[in-house]
């Protein structure tokens, strides 16, 4: 009887952006839409296999009989950390915390291992990036010493888990995760095959073991988080350490977060002793100065949920060059473009052919519509040379026709300017139907930049008599 011809192994194509595999070589990955990124993978892929079934190890329960104390959150010390988590760290769960290299991700880490240590229980901080001399140099300036806590400068996988089997953890740090590396596994430390591997395994030893678990993840060039795509699906919590180099402030961000909202933001202040979190970050991004001046206003910005008071600076001076110069710092440029052409065509207002340069206080970064009034003031008050009273703050997007939209989250915008002692704010007009204006504070509905102008015009005349009168007096 003659034997069936083995079946042919076709070559298999795989990129090493995503881990996207095909059965022949293309120009461009699939799934992840990269270019020349496809390389064929080591091995061939072979016809499918049939899995047939295995003894129950731990039978299944009905839903009600599940505990549910493993699945809560201990707190780390650091409030601004436990915040965007959801209350802090579940047993078992594993973190990636992304960045740009140099932005203080190991020093946020470092100090969150410091807390959890001096709760109780043994920590353990794997770099295999630096030795563990620079990691306890960097402690020691920013007051992160332990007992409990362990250092290891390692980058073999067998060696990480040999530690972890040593010191058994209450909470295990890796930095990062690119540098480790498994002999098992075929290529260098950081490319798609050993990021999966390395993170599989590490993921298995923190669910068997119950241990929290922190990764550090580069970044690539356009901001995505290096690796393989299925990194971010295998990981509990996906979070995004942001801040600009020329700035103290560093946020946090939830990107996913299967324990809690991902919707909320951690505010952080590096310096050379550290890293502290900022329950009230709003003064950083206000200038301290006693008296108004012309081309500022201040805004309410939702980051998440949390309501932050910024203030946005304009300056609009004569151009001599044939095309006007447009600088900004900490705003979108394509709704800073929209909202100088709004004000030029239906205000009549000659600003395009001005220079105008826009930033924000304290590098803070606003993308939301909500900041395009505030924007639009500040350069009208600077072209006008009028200055809006500093205990003003404006809220609401700018449509191409000229009219001002209402935005999310009114209600805690207006509390949080009223908190801070704001006296007016000036709204989109039928924003405040269902809410209930805080005391204290006087709310002007605008419905179109027409009538914001007018209301900065009114303000402005109405102070600067307060200010003639308390002279006189």
């Amino acid at each position: 009887m003659a034997s069936r011809p083995t079946p042919r192994r076709s070559p298999a194509f795989r990129c090493t952006e995503c881990g996207w595999t095909a059965a022949k070589w293309v120009g461009r990955c699939g799934e992840c839409q990269a270019w020349d990124s496809v390389a064929e993978a080591a091995g061939g892929s072979g016809p499918p296999g049939r899995t047939s079934a295995a003894p129950v190890s731990s039978p299944a329960l009905r839903i009600a009989e599940v505990d549910t104390a493993r699945a809560v959150a201990r707190p780390t010390g650091m409030a601004e950390f436990d915040r965007v988590l959801g209350g802090g760290l579940v047993p078992g769960a594993v973190v990636l915390v992304a960045g740009e290299p140099g932005i203080g991700k190991s020093t946020l880490l470092l100090d969150v291992a410091a807390g959890v240590a001096r709760q109780g229980g043994p920590v353990l901080y794997v770099s295999g990036e630096e030795s563990a001399a620079q990691v306890r140099g960097r402690a020691e300036r920013i007051g992160a010493m332990a007992d409990a806590l362990y250092l290891a400068a390692e980058t073999d996988l067998a060696t990480v888990l040999g530690q972890v089997e040593h010191v058994a953890p209450r909470l295990l740090v890796v930095d990062s995760v690119q540098t480790i590396a498994s002999a098992q596994v075929e290529g260098q430390a950081g490319n798609v095959t050993q990021v999966r591997e390395v993170a599989a395994s590490l993921i298995a030893v923190a669910k068997s073991r119950g241990i929290a678990v922190l990764l550090v993840g580069h970044v690539t060039k356009d901001g995505a988080i290096a690796g393989p795509r299925l990194l971010e699906h295998l990981v509990d919590v996906v979070l995004a350490f942001e801040g600009d180099r020329h700035s103290r402030l560093r946020l946090v961000r939830a990107v996913k977060n299967r324990f809690g909202p991902t919707d909320e933001v951690g505010c952080f202040d590096l310096s050379d002793a550290g890293i502290v979190g900022l329950p009230d970050p709003s003064g950083l991004f206000r200038s301290s100065r006693d008296h108004a001046v012309p081309g500022t206003c201040v805004t309410v910005t939702l980051e998440g949920r949390r309501p932050l008071v910024a203030e946005v600076q304009a300056l609009v001076a004569p151009s001599t060059l044939a095309s006007p110069r447009r600088t900004t710092s900490g705003l979108d440029p394509a709704r800073l473009a929209m909202v100088i052409a709004v004000l030029d065509k239906r205000m009549r207002a000659p600003v395009a052919s001005c220079d105008i340069f826009v930033a924000t206080v304290g590098g803070v970064r606003l993308t939301e519509p909500a900041v395009d009034l505030a924007a639009l003031l500040a350069i009208g008050s600077s072209f006008l040379d009028r200055p809006l009273p500093s205990d003003v703050v404006a809220c609401g997007e700018v449509g191409l026709a000229g009219e001002v939209r209402r935005v999310p989250g009114m209600q805690r915008r207006l509390a949080e300017a009223s908190r801070l002692g704001f006296v007016s704010a000036l709204v989109p007009r039928g924003g405040l139907a269902d809410l209930a204006v805080p005391p204290g504070l006087h709310v002007v509905e605008v419905a179109d930049v027409g009538a914001a102008l007018q209301a900065m015009d009114r303000l402005s005349h109405g102070r600067a008599r307060e200010a003639v009168a308390v002279a006189s007096a």
